[in-house]
């Protein structure tokens, strides 16, 4: 099996991000971002989709956190574009269902080719330890636009914003894994009836 890793770097007036990834790890992590409630989640994405992440950034965090927290997306949507290949033999499609105590969020991914992101997600407070959640939406865009996928956010159920947050990331983390996975039935085959995705 080919490895399947990436290594992206993305420098803008604005932010430096670096983000390594295997699709095929363990789930570790090291990021030093400056963002410590965005790193919490990306250590949600790396434990449960069981992929080895790192990321470094430098940014304008004294302005505020939207530059760094947007500009992370893309660079990792980047690096799962780079990683993932032409896509044969992958599933293609995952999907997952996450509780946290009251809260309850469902994540669908496909890498279909094509950026699309639908969120429905009414946060109950507009911050947590300082982060505007709003901004994941920039960090899901960004995300979406760069690695070609198809992203449907769905939280269903939920009181306490920490938890809606969280299991909208265990489950995204869940969701990747399962649409990268290499498909044993599918080996060397292109997941789609056009013949490319």
């Amino acid at each position: 099996m080919a490895e399947r890793k990436a290594s992206v770097e993305r420098n803008t007036l604005e932010t430096q991000v670096k983000v390594e990834i295997n699709l095929d790890g363990t789930g570790q992590s090291d990021f030093d971002i400056g963002v410590p409630f965005l790193e919490h989640m990306l250590d949600q994405i790396a434990r449960h989709g069981l992929i080895d992440m790192s990321i470094k950034s430098r940014g304008d965090l004294h302005i505020d956190d939207h530059h760094t927290v947007e500009d992370v997306g893309i660079t990792l949507g980047m690096a799962f574009a780079k990683a993932i290949g032409d896509k044969k033999g992958i599933r293609r499609y995952g999907h997952a269902y996450v509780p946290l105590d009251e809260a309850l969020s469902r994540v669908v991914i496909d890498f279909s080719g094509r950026p699309g992101l639908h969120m429905n997600l009414e946060y109950t407070r507009a911050s947590v330890g300082g982060f505007d959640v709003d901004l994941f939406a920039e960090f899901f865009q960004g995300f979406v636009n760069h690695s070609q996928t198809t992203l449907h956010i769905d939280n269903l159920k939920g009181a306490n914003t920490h938890h809606q947050i969280e299991t909208v990331f265990k489950a995204f983390g869940r969701a990747l894994r399962m649409a990268a996975e290499e498909d044993p039935r599918m080996s060397g085959m292109m997941p789609s009836t056009k013949g490319c995705l």
